[in-house]
Protein backbone atom coordinates (compact mmCIF):
# COMPACT_ATOMS: atom_id res chain seq x y z
CA UNK A 1 0.00 0.00 0.00
CA UNK A 2 1.40 3.44 -0.96
CA UNK A 3 1.04 6.30 1.11
CA UNK A 4 1.26 9.50 -0.01
CA UNK A 5 2.37 12.16 2.52
CA UNK A 6 3.24 15.92 1.84
CA UNK A 7 6.49 17.93 2.45
CA UNK A 8 5.39 19.65 5.18
CA UNK A 9 4.31 16.70 7.05
CA UNK A 10 8.24 15.62 6.08
CA UNK A 11 9.65 19.22 7.31
CA UNK A 12 7.28 19.04 10.91
CA UNK A 13 9.80 16.32 12.90
CA UNK A 14 13.02 17.85 11.36
CA UNK A 15 12.22 20.99 12.20
CA UNK A 16 10.68 20.82 15.97
CA UNK A 17 14.29 18.53 16.35
CA UNK A 18 16.22 21.82 14.79
CA UNK A 19 14.38 23.64 17.05
CA UNK A 20 15.06 21.73 19.92
CA UNK A 21 18.85 21.25 19.27
CA UNK A 22 19.24 25.50 18.93
CA UNK A 23 16.95 26.21 22.11
CA UNK A 24 19.65 23.92 23.84
CA UNK A 25 22.25 25.99 22.39
CA UNK A 26 20.53 29.10 23.07
CA UNK A 27 20.41 27.89 27.23
CA UNK A 28 23.62 27.12 27.61
CA UNK A 29 24.92 30.73 25.95
CA UNK A 30 22.93 32.49 27.77
CA UNK A 31 23.56 30.57 31.09
CA UNK A 32 26.74 30.93 30.71
CA UNK A 33 27.20 34.25 30.02
CA UNK A 34 24.88 35.20 32.93
CA UNK A 35 27.63 33.22 34.99
CA UNK A 36 30.35 35.58 33.70
CA UNK A 37 28.44 38.47 34.29
CA UNK A 38 26.84 37.44 37.16
CA UNK A 39 27.70 40.26 39.39
CA UNK A 40 26.39 42.40 37.13
CA UNK A 41 23.05 40.27 37.21
CA UNK A 42 23.35 40.56 41.09
CA UNK A 43 23.17 44.41 41.03
CA UNK A 44 20.51 44.35 38.32
CA UNK A 45 18.14 42.05 40.42
CA UNK A 46 18.76 43.84 43.82
CA UNK A 47 17.93 47.17 42.50
CA UNK A 48 14.89 45.28 40.60
CA UNK A 49 13.83 44.23 44.31
CA UNK A 50 15.06 46.92 46.68
CA UNK A 51 14.20 50.27 44.13
CA UNK A 52 10.89 51.70 44.38
CA UNK A 53 11.95 53.32 41.42
CA UNK A 54 12.44 50.35 39.24
CA UNK A 55 10.36 48.11 40.98
CA UNK A 56 7.98 47.77 37.56
CA UNK A 57 11.45 46.08 35.68
CA UNK A 58 10.64 42.95 38.19
CA UNK A 59 7.61 42.44 35.60
CA UNK A 60 9.11 43.12 32.51
CA UNK A 61 10.42 39.88 31.88
CA UNK A 62 7.37 37.92 32.62
CA UNK A 63 5.67 40.40 29.97
CA UNK A 64 8.74 39.32 27.23
CA UNK A 65 7.75 35.62 27.67
CA UNK A 66 4.20 36.60 27.65
CA UNK A 67 4.76 38.54 24.05
CA UNK A 68 7.28 35.54 22.99
CA UNK A 69 4.12 33.49 23.93
CA UNK A 70 1.47 35.30 21.92
CA UNK A 71 4.19 34.58 18.53
CA UNK A 72 4.66 30.81 19.20
CA UNK A 73 2.56 29.12 16.23
CA UNK A 74 3.95 32.07 13.62
CA UNK A 75 7.82 31.55 15.02
CA UNK A 76 7.42 27.89 15.45
CA UNK A 77 6.83 27.78 11.34
CA UNK A 78 10.38 29.10 11.00
CA UNK A 79 13.40 26.96 10.47
CA UNK A 80 16.38 28.56 13.49
CA UNK A 81 19.66 29.30 11.86
CA UNK A 82 22.83 29.76 13.56
CA UNK A 83 24.05 32.56 11.56
CA UNK A 84 27.85 34.18 12.57
CA UNK A 85 27.60 37.39 11.95
CA UNK A 86 25.13 37.47 15.37
CA UNK A 87 28.46 37.58 16.59
CA UNK A 88 28.91 41.03 16.33
CA UNK A 89 26.60 41.79 18.07
CA UNK A 90 27.58 40.30 21.28
CA UNK A 91 30.99 41.76 20.79
CA UNK A 92 29.05 44.90 20.59
CA UNK A 93 27.18 44.21 24.07
CA UNK A 94 30.77 43.11 25.66
CA UNK A 95 31.81 46.27 24.69
CA UNK A 96 29.20 48.20 25.90
CA UNK A 97 29.94 46.48 28.96
CA UNK A 98 33.93 47.30 28.81
CA UNK A 99 33.22 50.70 28.68
CA UNK A 100 30.74 51.35 31.69
CA UNK A 101 33.03 49.24 33.57
CA UNK A 102 36.12 51.25 32.74
CA UNK A 103 33.57 54.16 33.47
CA UNK A 104 32.14 52.36 36.31
CA UNK A 105 29.10 53.57 34.99
CA UNK A 106 26.15 50.57 35.81
CA UNK A 107 24.47 51.38 32.96
CA UNK A 108 26.55 50.64 30.37
CA UNK A 109 27.72 47.24 31.97
CA UNK A 110 24.12 45.97 32.03
CA UNK A 111 23.40 47.57 29.09
CA UNK A 112 26.20 45.47 27.68
CA UNK A 113 24.63 42.39 29.64
CA UNK A 114 21.26 42.49 27.59
CA UNK A 115 22.59 43.50 24.50
CA UNK A 116 25.04 40.43 24.78
CA UNK A 117 21.70 38.36 25.51
CA UNK A 118 19.78 39.66 22.12
CA UNK A 119 23.14 38.84 20.51
CA UNK A 120 22.96 35.53 21.34
CA UNK A 121 19.08 35.08 20.46
CA UNK A 122 19.84 36.36 16.69
CA UNK A 123 23.65 34.19 16.54
CA UNK A 124 21.94 31.04 17.67
CA UNK A 125 18.07 31.26 15.99
CA UNK A 126 19.40 33.31 13.34
CA UNK A 127 17.80 36.95 11.60
CA UNK A 128 14.72 35.53 10.05
CA UNK A 129 13.67 34.60 13.85
CA UNK A 130 14.71 37.31 15.23
CA UNK A 131 12.25 39.57 13.02
CA UNK A 132 9.48 37.63 14.18
CA UNK A 133 10.94 37.95 17.88
CA UNK A 134 11.79 42.02 17.55
CA UNK A 135 9.40 43.37 19.69
CA UNK A 136 10.10 40.97 22.35
CA UNK A 137 13.50 41.41 22.14
CA UNK A 138 13.25 45.53 21.95
CA UNK A 139 11.61 45.61 24.86
CA UNK A 140 14.35 43.73 26.85
CA UNK A 141 15.77 47.03 26.95
CA UNK A 142 13.04 48.13 30.10
CA UNK A 143 15.28 45.40 32.08
CA UNK A 144 17.27 48.24 32.19
CA UNK A 145 17.42 50.49 34.83
CA UNK A 146 17.35 53.82 33.26
CA UNK A 147 15.67 57.60 33.75
CA UNK A 148 17.19 58.40 37.04
CA UNK A 149 18.45 61.74 35.36
CA UNK A 150 14.73 62.92 34.77
CA UNK A 151 14.78 63.50 38.74
CA UNK A 152 15.73 66.99 39.02
CA UNK A 153 14.30 68.61 36.06
CA UNK A 154 10.65 66.87 37.46
CA UNK A 155 11.72 68.47 40.48
CA UNK A 156 11.63 71.73 39.62
CA UNK A 157 8.59 71.14 37.03
CA UNK A 158 6.08 69.42 40.18
CA UNK A 159 6.99 72.60 42.52
CA UNK A 160 6.13 74.60 39.25
CA UNK A 161 2.81 73.21 38.96
CA UNK A 162 1.49 73.00 42.16
CA UNK A 163 1.62 76.96 43.24
CA UNK A 164 -0.51 78.36 41.06
CA UNK A 165 -2.94 75.52 41.90
CA UNK A 166 -2.59 76.94 45.85
CA UNK A 167 -2.93 79.94 45.14
CA UNK A 168 -5.88 79.05 43.32
CA UNK A 169 -7.45 77.56 46.43
CA UNK A 170 -6.35 80.50 48.80
CA UNK A 171 -3.68 78.71 50.38
CA UNK A 172 -0.82 81.48 50.97
CA UNK A 173 2.65 79.33 49.73
CA UNK A 174 5.41 80.60 48.69
CA UNK A 175 8.24 78.49 46.66
CA UNK A 176 12.31 78.40 47.19
CA UNK A 177 13.53 75.57 44.56
CA UNK A 178 12.05 73.04 45.42
CA UNK A 179 10.90 73.54 48.90
CA UNK A 180 7.02 74.98 49.31
CA UNK A 181 6.25 76.66 52.53
CA UNK A 182 2.64 77.26 54.20
CA UNK A 183 1.70 78.28 57.23
CA UNK A 184 1.69 75.37 59.04
CA UNK A 185 5.29 73.60 57.53
CA UNK A 186 7.03 73.67 54.35
CA UNK A 187 7.53 70.66 51.99
CA UNK A 188 10.51 69.33 49.74
CA UNK A 189 9.47 68.27 46.34
CA UNK A 190 12.25 65.55 46.99
CA UNK A 191 13.83 63.02 43.69
CA UNK A 192 11.35 60.29 45.47
CA UNK A 193 8.23 62.69 45.21
CA UNK A 194 8.92 64.20 41.33
CA UNK A 195 7.29 61.50 39.60
CA UNK A 196 10.15 60.30 38.09
CA UNK A 197 9.13 56.81 39.06
CA UNK A 198 6.26 57.22 37.53
CA UNK A 199 7.33 58.27 34.62
CA UNK A 200 10.12 55.23 33.83
CA UNK A 201 7.11 52.65 34.63
CA UNK A 202 4.83 54.69 32.44
CA UNK A 203 7.29 54.39 29.02
CA UNK A 204 7.71 50.60 29.54
CA UNK A 205 4.06 50.67 30.16
CA UNK A 206 3.18 52.87 27.40
CA UNK A 207 4.96 51.08 24.77
CA UNK A 208 4.03 48.09 25.40
CA UNK A 209 0.20 48.84 25.02
CA UNK A 210 1.37 50.93 21.69
CA UNK A 211 2.65 47.72 20.45
CA UNK A 212 -0.10 45.54 21.51
CA UNK A 213 -3.32 47.69 21.05
CA UNK A 214 -2.11 49.85 17.82
CA UNK A 215 -0.88 49.16 14.12
CA UNK A 216 -1.13 52.98 13.23
CA UNK A 217 2.88 54.74 13.72
CA UNK A 218 0.48 57.60 14.32
CA UNK A 219 -1.71 56.57 16.95
CA UNK A 220 1.17 55.07 18.77
CA UNK A 221 2.75 58.01 18.98
CA UNK A 222 0.01 60.40 19.90
CA UNK A 223 -0.69 57.26 22.41
CA UNK A 224 2.92 57.81 24.02
CA UNK A 225 2.72 61.61 24.58
CA UNK A 226 -0.72 61.19 26.14
CA UNK A 227 1.32 58.26 28.58
CA UNK A 228 4.00 60.61 28.96
CA UNK A 229 2.46 63.89 29.71
CA UNK A 230 -0.48 62.42 32.01
CA UNK A 231 1.79 61.21 34.68
CA UNK A 232 3.50 64.63 34.91
CA UNK A 233 0.05 66.25 35.62
CA UNK A 234 -1.18 63.85 37.50
CA UNK A 235 1.72 63.78 40.32
CA UNK A 236 1.54 67.34 40.43
CA UNK A 237 -1.97 67.08 41.24
CA UNK A 238 -0.94 64.60 44.13
CA UNK A 239 1.80 66.78 45.28
CA UNK A 240 -1.01 69.79 45.46
CA UNK A 241 -2.95 67.27 47.06
CA UNK A 242 -1.00 66.56 50.01
CA UNK A 243 0.05 70.16 50.76
CA UNK A 244 -3.43 71.22 50.49
CA UNK A 245 -4.61 68.40 52.81
CA UNK A 246 -1.31 69.91 55.52
CA UNK A 247 -3.01 73.19 55.04
CA UNK A 248 -6.67 71.62 56.40
CA UNK A 249 -5.20 69.32 59.02
CA UNK A 250 -1.73 68.75 59.42
CA UNK A 251 1.54 67.74 57.85
CA UNK A 252 1.80 64.52 59.90
CA UNK A 253 -1.77 63.62 58.72
CA UNK A 254 -1.16 64.70 54.67
CA UNK A 255 2.07 63.17 53.97
CA UNK A 256 1.11 59.91 56.05
CA UNK A 257 -1.98 59.41 53.68
CA UNK A 258 -0.20 60.59 50.59
CA UNK A 259 2.29 57.93 50.94
CA UNK A 260 -0.52 55.25 51.23
CA UNK A 261 -2.07 56.50 47.85
CA UNK A 262 0.92 57.17 45.99
CA UNK A 263 1.89 53.67 46.60
CA UNK A 264 -0.70 51.43 46.14
CA UNK A 265 -3.71 53.54 44.39
CA UNK A 266 -2.51 56.36 42.43
CA UNK A 267 -0.16 54.62 40.06
CA UNK A 268 -2.78 52.02 39.41
CA UNK A 269 -5.60 55.13 38.81
CA UNK A 270 -3.18 56.56 36.58
CA UNK A 271 -2.17 53.16 34.46
CA UNK A 272 -6.38 53.14 34.31
CA UNK A 273 -6.56 56.54 32.55
CA UNK A 274 -4.26 56.17 29.96
CA UNK A 275 -5.81 53.21 28.64
CA UNK A 276 -9.15 54.93 28.96
CA UNK A 277 -8.19 57.90 27.06
CA UNK A 278 -6.54 55.48 24.49
CA UNK A 279 -9.17 52.56 24.45
CA UNK A 280 -11.52 54.20 21.70
CA UNK A 281 -8.74 54.05 19.28
CA UNK A 282 -7.24 51.01 19.31
CA UNK A 283 -7.15 49.58 16.38
CA UNK A 284 -5.70 46.20 16.26
CA UNK A 285 -7.60 43.35 15.52
CA UNK A 286 -6.84 40.71 18.39
CA UNK A 287 -7.33 37.68 15.99
CA UNK A 288 -4.86 39.25 13.28
CA UNK A 289 -1.22 37.32 13.25
CA UNK A 290 1.76 39.07 15.21
CA UNK A 291 4.26 37.86 13.06
CA UNK A 292 3.88 37.59 8.79
CA UNK A 293 5.58 34.41 8.42
CA UNK A 294 5.47 34.34 4.21
CA UNK A 295 8.04 37.24 4.51
CA UNK A 296 10.44 35.86 6.99
CA UNK A 297 11.12 31.94 4.72
CA UNK A 298 14.55 33.79 3.04
CA UNK A 299 17.66 31.13 4.06
CA UNK A 300 19.77 33.57 5.19
CA UNK A 301 23.42 33.45 4.14
CA UNK A 302 26.77 33.01 6.51
CA UNK A 303 25.15 30.06 8.45
CA UNK A 304 27.03 27.83 10.96
CA UNK A 305 26.71 25.18 12.89
CA UNK A 306 24.44 25.54 15.98
CA UNK A 307 27.16 24.55 18.61
CA UNK A 308 29.92 25.81 16.57
CA UNK A 309 28.09 29.42 17.02
CA UNK A 310 27.80 28.08 20.76
CA UNK A 311 31.31 28.27 20.96
CA UNK A 312 32.20 31.03 19.45
CA UNK A 313 29.27 33.37 21.01
CA UNK A 314 31.10 32.21 24.92
CA UNK A 315 34.35 32.87 23.61
CA UNK A 316 33.37 36.32 22.39
CA UNK A 317 31.64 37.14 25.57
CA UNK A 318 34.69 36.12 27.59
CA UNK A 319 37.05 38.17 26.41
CA UNK A 320 35.39 41.04 27.59
CA UNK A 321 35.74 40.29 31.52
CA UNK A 322 39.37 39.31 31.25
CA UNK A 323 39.98 42.84 29.10
CA UNK A 324 38.20 44.06 32.13
CA UNK A 325 40.08 42.86 35.10
CA UNK A 326 43.16 44.68 33.66
CA UNK A 327 41.49 47.93 32.39
CA UNK A 328 40.04 48.23 36.43
CA UNK A 329 43.48 47.23 38.06
CA UNK A 330 44.95 50.46 36.98
CA UNK A 331 45.48 53.08 39.73
CA UNK A 332 48.40 55.37 40.85
CA UNK A 333 50.28 55.81 43.76
CA UNK A 334 49.58 57.97 46.31
CA UNK A 335 51.14 59.86 49.39
CA UNK A 336 51.04 58.00 52.72
CA UNK A 337 49.67 61.47 53.99
CA UNK A 338 47.93 64.54 52.75
CA UNK A 339 47.79 67.75 54.59
CA UNK A 340 45.10 70.87 53.68
CA UNK A 341 46.86 73.86 52.51
CA UNK A 342 47.88 77.24 54.15
CA UNK A 343 46.00 80.02 52.56
CA UNK A 344 46.90 83.83 53.08
CA UNK A 345 45.16 85.79 54.95
CA UNK A 346 42.75 83.28 56.51
CA UNK A 347 43.57 80.87 59.14
CA UNK A 348 42.27 77.42 60.54
CA UNK A 349 39.04 77.11 62.97
CA UNK A 350 36.95 74.24 64.22
CA UNK A 351 33.98 73.06 62.02
CA UNK A 352 30.89 74.55 62.35
CA UNK A 353 29.04 73.30 64.99
CA UNK A 354 25.79 75.27 63.97
CA UNK A 355 25.48 73.53 60.07
CA UNK A 356 27.78 70.44 60.20
CA UNK A 357 28.33 69.38 56.75
CA UNK A 358 30.78 67.02 54.92
CA UNK A 359 31.04 65.46 51.76
CA UNK A 360 30.09 61.57 51.63
CA UNK A 361 33.32 59.59 49.71
CA UNK A 362 32.98 56.47 51.25
CA UNK A 363 35.64 54.85 48.84
CA UNK A 364 38.19 57.59 49.21
CA UNK A 365 41.67 56.41 49.59
CA UNK A 366 42.45 60.16 51.24
CA UNK A 367 39.70 62.23 52.41
CA UNK A 368 40.15 66.07 54.56
CA UNK A 369 38.13 68.57 55.46
CA UNK A 370 38.65 71.87 57.17
CA UNK A 371 37.16 74.72 58.07
CA UNK A 372 39.43 78.59 57.28
CA UNK A 373 38.60 82.10 58.52
CA UNK A 374 39.83 84.95 57.60
CA UNK A 375 39.82 88.98 59.22
CA UNK A 376 36.52 89.86 58.06
CA UNK A 377 34.53 86.69 60.27
CA UNK A 378 33.81 85.33 56.90
CA UNK A 379 34.26 81.17 57.01
CA UNK A 380 34.60 78.68 54.15
CA UNK A 381 35.02 74.92 54.49
CA UNK A 382 37.36 72.88 52.08
CA UNK A 383 36.74 68.98 51.90
CA UNK A 384 39.25 66.89 49.74
CA UNK A 385 38.50 63.54 48.61
CA UNK A 386 41.63 61.96 46.65
CA UNK A 387 41.10 58.76 45.00
CA UNK A 388 44.64 56.54 43.24
CA UNK A 389 42.06 54.57 41.23
CA UNK A 390 38.66 53.70 40.35
CA UNK A 391 36.41 51.18 39.95
CA UNK A 392 32.93 50.11 40.83
CA UNK A 393 32.37 51.22 44.39
CA UNK A 394 35.50 52.99 44.45
CA UNK A 395 34.06 56.19 42.19
CA UNK A 396 34.65 60.00 41.82
CA UNK A 397 31.17 60.65 40.75
CA UNK A 398 28.46 57.87 41.61
CA UNK A 399 24.89 57.94 42.97
CA UNK A 400 24.58 58.91 47.07
CA UNK A 401 27.89 60.29 46.89
CA UNK A 402 29.89 63.85 46.96
CA UNK A 403 27.51 67.01 48.40
CA UNK A 404 24.70 65.21 49.50
CA UNK A 405 24.50 61.45 50.91
CA UNK A 406 21.59 59.36 50.27
CA UNK A 407 19.27 60.18 53.09
CA UNK A 408 20.71 63.15 53.80
CA UNK A 409 19.76 65.78 56.80
CA UNK A 410 21.17 68.57 53.60
CA UNK A 411 18.59 68.70 50.83
CA UNK A 412 19.55 70.14 47.77
CA UNK A 413 17.30 73.63 47.27
CA UNK A 414 18.41 74.71 43.66
CA UNK A 415 21.73 75.06 41.89
CA UNK A 416 22.95 78.34 41.27
CA UNK A 417 25.44 80.00 39.22
CA UNK A 418 29.10 78.59 38.35
CA UNK A 419 31.66 79.81 41.03
CA UNK A 420 35.21 79.96 39.47
CA UNK A 421 34.27 77.49 36.77
CA UNK A 422 32.44 75.25 39.78
CA UNK A 423 29.36 73.96 40.10
CA UNK A 424 27.50 75.63 42.47
CA UNK A 425 24.40 74.19 44.53
CA UNK A 426 22.31 75.39 47.36
CA UNK A 427 21.58 73.08 50.34
CA UNK A 428 19.58 73.48 53.41
CA UNK A 429 18.65 71.34 56.49
CA UNK A 430 16.52 71.39 59.58
CA UNK A 431 16.96 74.54 61.59
CA UNK A 432 16.69 76.95 58.85
CA UNK A 433 20.11 76.48 57.80
CA UNK A 434 21.56 77.07 54.40
CA UNK A 435 25.25 76.33 52.43
CA UNK A 436 26.32 77.34 48.90
CA UNK A 437 28.86 74.43 47.46
CA UNK A 438 30.99 74.53 44.74
CA UNK A 439 32.96 71.71 42.72
CA UNK A 440 35.10 70.72 41.03
CA UNK A 441 36.91 67.13 39.61
CA UNK A 442 40.38 66.87 38.80
CA UNK A 443 40.44 63.55 36.69
CA UNK A 444 44.28 62.51 35.37
CA UNK A 445 45.23 66.16 33.68
CA UNK A 446 41.66 67.24 33.82
CA UNK A 447 39.68 69.82 35.63
CA UNK A 448 36.15 69.60 35.23
CA UNK A 449 33.01 70.05 37.49
CA UNK A 450 30.55 67.86 34.95
CA UNK A 451 29.75 64.70 36.47
CA UNK A 452 29.59 63.12 32.94
CA UNK A 453 33.10 64.72 31.65
CA UNK A 454 34.42 62.84 35.18
CA UNK A 455 32.87 59.50 33.76
CA UNK A 456 34.28 60.26 29.77
CA UNK A 457 38.07 61.18 31.38
CA UNK A 458 37.64 58.07 33.37
CA UNK A 459 37.05 55.81 30.68
CA UNK A 460 39.82 57.63 28.46
CA UNK A 461 42.56 57.05 31.06
CA UNK A 462 41.52 53.37 31.54
CA UNK A 463 41.27 52.23 28.28
CA UNK A 464 44.13 54.32 26.62
CA UNK A 465 46.04 55.09 29.85
CA UNK A 466 47.28 58.11 31.50
CA UNK A 467 47.20 59.45 34.87
CA UNK A 468 44.57 57.19 37.01
CA UNK A 469 44.28 59.95 39.98
CA UNK A 470 40.91 61.33 40.75
CA UNK A 471 40.36 64.56 42.97
CA UNK A 472 36.87 65.85 44.12
CA UNK A 473 37.44 69.54 45.48
CA UNK A 474 34.01 71.13 47.01
CA UNK A 475 34.50 74.51 49.02
CA UNK A 476 31.31 75.56 50.81
CA UNK A 477 30.22 78.29 53.28
CA UNK A 478 27.52 79.16 55.21
CA UNK A 479 24.63 81.53 54.43
CA UNK A 480 24.25 84.13 57.42
CA UNK A 481 22.93 87.31 58.02
CA UNK A 482 25.69 89.94 56.99
CA UNK A 483 28.00 87.83 54.61
CA UNK A 484 27.52 87.00 51.05
CA UNK A 485 28.23 83.05 50.92
CA UNK A 486 29.43 83.86 47.00
CA UNK A 487 31.76 86.73 47.76
CA UNK A 488 33.66 84.64 50.65
CA UNK A 489 33.70 81.50 48.49
CA UNK A 490 35.12 83.61 45.98
CA UNK A 491 37.55 85.77 47.82
CA UNK A 492 38.93 82.07 49.08
CA UNK A 493 39.76 81.00 46.01
CA UNK A 494 41.43 83.98 44.62
CA UNK A 495 43.60 83.19 47.68
CA UNK A 496 43.69 79.45 47.44
CA UNK A 497 45.26 79.44 43.81
CA UNK A 498 43.97 77.57 41.26
CA UNK A 499 42.33 74.20 41.58
CA UNK A 500 44.06 71.88 39.85
CA UNK A 501 47.16 72.76 41.30
CA UNK A 502 45.73 71.99 44.91
CA UNK A 503 44.58 68.79 43.43
CA UNK A 504 47.90 67.81 41.73
CA UNK A 505 49.19 68.14 44.91
CA UNK A 506 46.89 66.27 47.27
CA UNK A 507 47.09 63.60 44.98
CA UNK A 508 51.02 63.77 44.90
CA UNK A 509 51.44 65.12 41.55
CA UNK A 510 53.03 67.93 42.06
CA UNK A 511 55.62 69.26 45.23
CA UNK A 512 53.78 70.62 47.67
CA UNK A 513 54.26 74.59 48.31
CA UNK A 514 56.87 76.06 51.07
CA UNK A 515 55.53 75.93 54.56
CA UNK A 516 53.93 79.42 55.47
CA UNK A 517 53.35 80.56 58.98
CA UNK A 518 49.57 80.33 60.29
CA UNK A 519 48.41 81.85 63.62
CA UNK A 520 45.49 80.15 65.04
CA UNK A 521 45.89 76.31 63.65
CA UNK A 522 43.02 74.95 65.83
CA UNK A 523 41.70 72.34 63.12
CA UNK A 524 42.64 68.96 63.30
CA UNK A 525 41.88 67.30 59.68
CA UNK A 526 39.31 64.52 58.94
CA UNK A 527 40.64 61.60 57.11
CA UNK A 528 43.42 60.28 56.62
Amino acid sequence: MTVAMSAAQFEAPGRAQAWRRHLVALAVVATAILAMFRADLAKLADLWWTSTTFGHCLFIGPVIAWLVWQRRAEVAQLAPTAWWPGLGLVAGGGFVWLVGDAASVDLFTQLGLIVMLQGAVVTLLGPMVARALLFPLLYAFFLVPFGESMEGPLQTVTARMVMPMLHAVGVPASIDGVLITIPNGYFEVAEACSGAKFEIAMIAFGTLVANVCFVSWRRRGVFMAVALVVPILANALRAFGTIYAAHLTSVAAATGYDHIVYGWIFFGLVMAAVLAIGWRWFDRDPLAPWVNVARLQAIPRARIAPWAAALLAIAVAGVFPLWGSVVVARADPLPDHITLPEVPGWTRAPLSTRAPWVPYYPGADRFLIGRYMDGSGDAVDLGIAVFGGQHDGKELVSFGTGVLRQNDVWVRVEDVPDIAGGSAMRITAPGNVERIVATWYRVGDVLTANPSVVKLQTLKTKLLGGPQRAVAVHVSAEVLPGHDARVAIARFLAALGPVDALADRAAGAAAPPAPTASPGRTFQPVGS
